[in-house]
């Protein structure tokens, strides 16, 4: 079960909307075929795991290991668990239960029914992180937030800015610190940050410090103040801008989406409610201070990834203020990274 889990990894970033599993095959306690989630639209773990044996005859006597429930319905492609019982594998281990609707134990049961023995929670905590963004999704109806942001060691996210002021990211963590963030960013569907965020720093908000898709750029823009010629504007990534201003830009823009809220309401609901509903599984949220309070105070956070670079300000714009348990603590180069996640 190890080995699924390790497979499974190999698909984060582009699996969704399906989850990242991982599927081993073995027999007289050789592995003879194992395999993971091709990207969306592809075969899944355990078609690509049985495709990978060699020889087919000994698929009877095999036992198959699987990190999440094999799938019952049709969707991109066949039920895995039809498969499964036409190559007539008489054992299966599975990580965990997958609570999606369409799924949620009738994969198991027709196994069951087609006379495999099936055995359930091997590893179930390590699957179930696994997927964290896929059960939260289909739990909490809402996507998987993480709160990122680097303050400095007098708790500081940022200098006071001036209206004449350069637009350019204030740098407080390292070169180390930054690629990592790129490396998080290609693993989430979507980025957010707010309107003061990309005036100051006119960022891009991509994954250029490392390989992989760029997420869905949300931006907070109530009155549609942000300059039409910066980067998040330039139509390279599906930009969604929430705001309550019915003002159109001049001329059309690729990629670019209005989305309209009610300001006067809870704001991360309402973000919530519309990536849910646009079927966006994961949301990192890069700032500014203002929007990840409002997550914080509003209880809609999943995990916080907090950078503290080796540097003082000794004024500026406080750091956003959290509770929570610290599930790590450990250095990056010169900065400290510290990851939190909500108390029970």
């Amino acid at each position: 079960m190890r080995r699924c889990l390790t497979l499974a990894k190999k698909g984060l970033g582009s699996t969704r909307p399906n989850p990242m599993v991982g599927c081993v095959i073995v027999h007289n306690n050789l592995i003879i075929g194992e395999g993971y989630t091709s990207p969306y639209g592809g075969d899944h773990a355990e078609v690509n795991a049985i495709m990978s044996v060699k020889n087919k005859e000994l698929l009877p006597n095999a036992t198959l290991y699987v990190s999440l429930e094999p799938c019952s319905h049709h969707g991109k492609t066949p039920p895995c668990s039809d498969l499964i019982v036409v190559h007539k594998i008489k054992e299966v281990i599975v990580g965990t239960i997958d609570d999606n609707s369409l799924v949620s134990g009738k994969g198991i049961e027709h196994l069951k029914n087609s006379g495999c023995k099936v055995s359930v929670g091997v590893l179930e905590k390590e699957c179930l992180e696994l997927n964290k963004r896929f059960f939260t999704f289909h739990n909490k109806k809402r996507p998987y937030v993480i709160l990122k942001w680097a303050e400095t060691r007098d708790g500081f996210i940022d200098i006071i800015r001036e209206e004449r002021s350069e637009k350019n990211p204030n740098w407080i963590s390292n070169k180390v610190s930054q690629q990592l963030a790129h490396k998080w960013r290609s693993e989430e569907q979507s980025i957010l940050v707010g309107t003061n965020t990309v005036i100051n720093d006119n960022p891009r908000l991509n994954v250029r410090r490392w390989v992989g898709e760029n997420p869905i750029r949300l931006i907070l823009d109530n009155s549609l103040r942000i300059p039409h010629d910066f980067h998040v504007f330039d139509g390279s990534v599906q930009t969604i801008v929430f705001t309550s201003s019915k003002f159109m830009f001049e001329k059309a823009k690729e990629n670019i989406i209005l989305e309209y809220i009610d300001y006067a309401k809870s704001i991360p609901q309402q973000i919530c409610d519309k990536l849910y509903e646009k079927n966006i599984q994961s949301v990192i949220i890069e700032g500014g201070a203002q929007i990840l309070q409002s997550f914080i105070y509003d209880k809609l956070w999943d995990e916080a990834r907090i950078f503290i670079g080796n540097c003082n300000f000794g004024k500026g714009l406080k750091a956003p203020r959290i509770k929570g348990a610290i599930k790590s603590i450990k250095d990056v180069d010169t900065d400290m990274l510290k990851l939190m996640v909500p108390l029970p």
